[in-house]
């Protein structure tokens, strides 16, 4: 992606695992043998393997990106966090123009299938999803009938995709320390997204010092 270096933050690995937990429900980007892009919607769960990042995650068989990911393993991870308008009043100056802040990271991955016999490996899988986003839903999953999950875990093809690089943008105005203190008052008081934005701000700022 287009990536002007102040708003590259791609060696900042806490900030990185931050917005992949934060925005965990991601989109996978594979192309066909004919070259026509296929996305996939999904939820994916960062572990750190060492200095490894793993992306777990699973579609419904019938999805058809398990075969794409089969038949290329390279492909696309990207994890969007917040994003707002920003008005040119924040400026002294009205030689501005408005602009639009966000946060995005692309993780380029090689995927790894779990076989769908491999029950326990996709079942490590969904518990590592059920812990992340509702832990208590664990203890009712294992009190399920064996043949109900069997059925479930059959249904779904799950895998492991390994982080191969990454790139983190933050554009949040950062290189505008003029605009710094109206945009977070502004931000401040608006929306979800733009009280976000103001978090990741001050931590950009934070990070100067």
């Amino acid at each position: 992606m287009y990536l002007p270096p102040h708003f590259d933050r791609s060696k900042d690995k806490a900030a990185a695992l931050r917005l992949m937990r934060e925005a965990a429900f991601a989109q996978l980007v594979s192309v066909s043998a004919e070259g026509e892009p296929f996305v996939t919607h999904l939820p994916l769960h960062v572990v750190e393997r060492g200095e490894q990042l793993v992306l777990l995650g699973h579609v419904a068989r019938p999805n058809g990106h398990w075969k794409l990911l089969q038949a290329n393993p390279k492909a696309l991870a990207v994890f969007r966090g917040p994003h707002a308008y920003m008005s040119p009043s924040v400026y002294a100056d009205i030689q501005r123009v408005p602009t639009w802040n966000y946060v995005v990271l692309h993780a380029q991955v090689q995927a790894k299938l779990i076989d769908h016999q491999a029950a326990d490996a996709k079942d490590r899988i969904l518990k590592a999803l059920i812990g992340e986003h509702e832990p208590a839903y664990a203890e009712q999953w294992r009190a399920l009938p064996q043949e109900y999950t069997a059925k479930m875990l059959t249904g779904i093809v799950a895998f492991e995709l390994e982080i191969t690089s990454y790139e983190l943008k933050v554009k949040v105005n950062q290189h505008r320390d003029e605009a710094h203190s109206t945009m977070l008052s502004r931000y401040d008081a608006g929306s979800d997204n733009e009280q976000a934005l103001a978090t990741w701000l001050r931590s950009v700022i934070a990070s100067r010092k």
